[in-house]
């Protein structure tokens, strides 16, 4: 797959950066070794597949998976107030293990929202001078934020995707009372974030049948994919699973 081709229509993202961000309390035997991850990444049908520097040096191989989102910062679980995140990875890494883009978390309402802004005004501009792709994680956390799931909030993070410059996004699907409103949310999140490309991020598992319906109506009104963890590895058969998610998103 060449350089962005998986920005060029949907897509189906395996994220697996979920032991820094969450520790391991997550993990089953299976989703605690990076190679069965890999393996379900490269025979599910995923578009790409989003690592930390240390799971991408020791297991990833460019010939042998889907390609390669590099993150580039991360957290961890315990500070709870307002967070920081920069980067401990750099596109010059992403370059080395020839990823087909980079991923950066931001957390809009922290206090120090400014200093994760301009720096990752700097990475998206050195990586499309390499032509790379960048992936904005856009968290709304802080103690100014009491909700971060709120449609409104949700809705002025896709925003912030769009005015930050990023080529996809991903964002937390919004909380809601029944479909026909989530359906509006997804609209008006649709509207309020043109041209880039918007990803739900999965989040905390839920029954088969809500999440998979969840995805179907994203995709139904105009959003482009997910970038999904835990509802996926955590099934007890995650590669069924995987070609059910990729049955909706590219409609075969």
């Amino acid at each position: 797959m060449s350089s962005g081709a998986f920005l060029k229509e949907k897509f189906l993202i395996l994220a697996y950066d979920h032991g820094l961000e969450h520790g391991p309390k997550d993990f089953s035997a299976f989703s605690a070794l990076p190679e069965n991850i890999l393996n379900l990444a490269k025979e599910g049908r995923f578009s790409a597949i989003v690592l930390t520097a240390g799971i991408a040096l020791n297991f990833y191989s460019q010939t042998s998976f889907p390609p390669l989102i590099l993150k580039l910062n991360g957290k961890t679980n315990f500070f709870k107030k307002d967070p920081l995140s920069l980067a401990f990875s750099s596109i010059e890494l992403a370059l080395k293990l020839k990823a087909k883009a980079v991923g950066y978390t931001l957390y809009p309402g922290s206090k120090y929202e400014s200093l994760m802004f301009q720096e990752f005004g700097r990475i998206r501009e050195k990586a499309h001078q390499n032509n790379l792709k960048v992936v904005a994680w856009i968290y709304p956390r802080g103690q100014a934020i009491k909700n971060d799931t709120h449609p409104e909030v949700v809705k002025y993070a896709a925003r912030i995707g769009l005015e930050l410059g990023a080529d996809i996004i991903k964002i937390k699907y919004p909380s809601f009372k029944n479909f026909k409103e989530l359906e509006k949310t997804f609209s008006e999140i649709r509207r309020l974030a043109p041209k880039i490309k918007i990803g739900l991020a999965g989040g905390k598992k839920i029954e088969d049948e809500k999440f998979l319906k969840l995805v179907a109506l994203a995709i139904k009104s105009g959003l482009n994919g997910i970038v999904v963890g835990r509802n996926v590895w955590q099934r007890k058969n995650p590669l069924n699973f995987s070609k059910k998610l990729a049955q909706i998103i590219f409609k075969s």
